[in-house]
């Protein structure tokens, strides 16, 4: 597995997250965030057991490969 960390959120006053990274194996994004425990908001929405929501700002949009228009994982 070959993670590649495609950038972290430049206004986080600890500067450890959140983090958006790449898995070039398995093609698939992992999000680094705060962990959502609002009951409220987590009933809104169809949740498995098995997974959980994480939450970024809405600036880390622009580290998403797709939103960059950048092809396959040569950015």
């Amino acid at each position: 597995m070959a993670l590649r960390k495609l950038g972290k959120d430049p206004e986080s006053p600890s500067g450890g997250s959140p983090t958006i990274y790449l898995d070039d194996t398995k093609d698939t994004y992992l999000v680094q965030g705060l962990k959502v425990d609002d009951a409220e908001r987590l009933a809104m929405m169809d949740l498995p057991a098995h997974e959980t929501v994480v939450e970024i700002p809405r600036r880390m949009v622009q580290f998403f490969l797709e939103v960059k228009g950048a092809e396959g994982t040569g950015v």
